[in-house]
């Protein structure tokens, strides 16, 4: 590939990773539309976006642990059904057109829901209890859809947590960052064994700019953004991120 345009491809990664990864996401959403645009091989696609989601997912899950917001409670429940989903999810290959469009309205309408609420300011009442049969049931649901669209699944989760009360942000950010990690290495193992081939050379400067930008973004999101800020960043993610999967 040009190197000017893997410079430019990784310059957007760089700032994808920073934004994604101040919500607990790891970007793999941007990161496919980002070489959607730049017309990359659809081949090559879906396991390099997990790939980088890989890493910058584990940055936010060290950062979010760290800081003290992540809830094992909140998060296994969710997991461990989504990680066998994920993995089956993965080894189908499913043509998108009519889903990516269903998939991209329902996170715009998350997107907006969430913006909305940001106005009445940080967590108003206490957590709720999660219901553990029905967290199950969603993060099955949520596994094969990150399987089968190439991300973690975050930008599924984080709304539901919110929506439904059963989190704060940061809490989100810190169950949600996990959450992409253990589905995106799932998927990522089931893709490899229908397709063991290495990742080709330009990925590793890719690899590199999402390390510095999720880094960055994580530093910033589990310790200096105030909540409000946090809730409108992660309410332009899934808009952009429902914008992309309608557009691209």
């Amino acid at each position: 590939m040009d190197p000017i345009l893997v410079a430019l491809i990784a310059s957007g990664m760089i700032v994808a990773a920073f934004l994604y990864a101040s919500v607990g996401h790891g970007g793999a959403s941007a990161y496919l539309a980002v070489m959607a645009i730049a017309g990359m091989v659809p081949a090559e696609m879906r396991p390099i976006a997990l790939q980088l989601n890989v890493l910058v997912s584990t940055i936010a899950t060290v950062k979010f642990y760290r800081a003290g917001h992540f809830r094992w409670g909140l998060f296994w429940p969710f997991a461990v059904v989504s990680i066998p989903a994920a993995y089956l999810g993965g080894a189908i290959t499913l043509p998108g057109t009519a889903y990516k469009l269903l998939v991209g309205l329902v996170l715009l309408y998350a997107g907006w829901q969430l913006w909305w609420s940001a106005r009445a300011g940080e967590e108003l009442r206490p957590a709720r209890k999660v219901p553990v049969p029905l967290a199950m049931a969603i993060g099955a649901v949520l596994g094969v859809l990150s399987g089968l669209t190439g991300v973690g699944g975050g930008i599924f989760l984080s709304p539901i947590l919110l929506l439904f009360g059963w989190a704060g942000t940061k809490q989100t950010s810190a169950v949600a960052a996990p959450f992409i990690l253990v589905n995106s290495l799932a998927a990522l193992a089931a893709d490899f064994v229908r397709n063991p081939t290495p990742p080709p050379d330009y990925a590793w400067w890719l690899m590199a700019a999402v390390l510095v930008g999720g880094w960055a973004g994580a530093e910033y999101g589990s310790r200096r953004f105030a909540n409000p800020l946090i809730r409108r960043v992660l309410a332009v993610v899934l808009a952009i991120a429902g914008g992309k999967m309608v557009l691209v």
